[in-house]
């Protein structure tokens, strides 16, 4: 294979994983890990919400340079650069309401503005929105633009719900399982459209993985369980850990397109 072919044959590989029951789970751990972790970092250690965020923007930037580099789907780079950006988007989502003063209300259609643009333009450049054919740097370019807007907006909407409207993170966890839940039956009994069911659920597990994370993290006074962003943020790593190394030892490279559109 001449040097031309080889990389012809890497740009014609998928970047990111297939949508099985294990990406649900440690998308779910990312994002419970996140809204844990950014409190841990600007609270606990008291680096305030800005250095925080100038941080974990720097560290998410080398995160994605080192992931579009291997032009195909590997494991650890693709999670660390899904941990990360679950980070900093919630940090964004923080900073505005918390040191800017804009309410959830505003960012929350800010952001459901700001995702609709970006998969309008995605959709008219690719043709397409499908998870399965990020095989170029605009097209990847496309999907992280798209997955930072997503744990924006979940922090924004599950933050709206739980402290806003009230609920508490139980209720709030409680009624985004129940959306999830309906978008799967409409997309296996009512067969909604794949594309629409995919991005629907992965904006709402942001909020139900906040819920679960606030729930565990915060004291039993705010409805918590007491076990500290600290444990808490240490036992989700744990879990992502171990899912990355079980996807890394049965990674099969995917062929952008190859499969049929699943949910799960």
């Amino acid at each position: 294979m001449t040097r031309m072919e080889f990389q012809r044959s890497s740009e014609a590989l998928n970047r990111v994983p297939r949508v099985t029951v294990d990406f649900w789970l440690i998308k779910l751990m990312a994002v419970t890990m996140g809204e844990t972790a950014a409190d841990y970092l600007a609270v606990n250690m008291g680096l305030g919400l800005t250095v925080t965020s100038l941080i974990m923007t720097a560290v998410l930037i080398c995160a994605l340079v080192l992931q579009f580099a291997k032009k195909r789907y590997v494991p650890w780079t693709y999670w660390t650069a899904v941990v990360l950006i679950s980070v900093v988007g919630t940090l964004v989502t923080d900073n505005l309401t918390d040191n800017f003063g804009v309410p959830l209300e505003t960012t929350t259609i800010v952001f459901t503005i700001a995702l609709a643009v970006t998969f309008a333009v995605w959709r008219a450049s690719e043709g397409t929105l499908s998870i399965h054919s990020i095989s170029t740097d605009r097209r990847e370019t496309f999907y992280w633009l798209a997955i930072l807007f997503t744990f924006a907006l979940g922090t924004a909407v599950g933050d709206l719900i739980s402290e806003v409207f009230a609920f508490g993170y139980v209720a709030t966890g409680l009624l985004f399982a129940a959306i999830i839940g309906a978008i799967a039956f409409a997309y296996y009994v009512l067969k909604m459209d794949v594309i629409l069911s995919f991005w629907l659920a992965y904006i709402l597990t942001r909020p139900l993985g906040a819920s679960l994370g606030d729930y565990l993290s915060q004291p039993m006074e705010y409805g918590g369980l007491g076990l500290g962003t600290i444990y808490t943020s240490l036992l989700f790593l744990a879990v992502i850990a171990l899912i990355v190394a079980y996807m890394t030892v049965n990674y099969e490279p995917e062929t952008a397109g190859a499969p049929g559109e699943r949910l799960l």
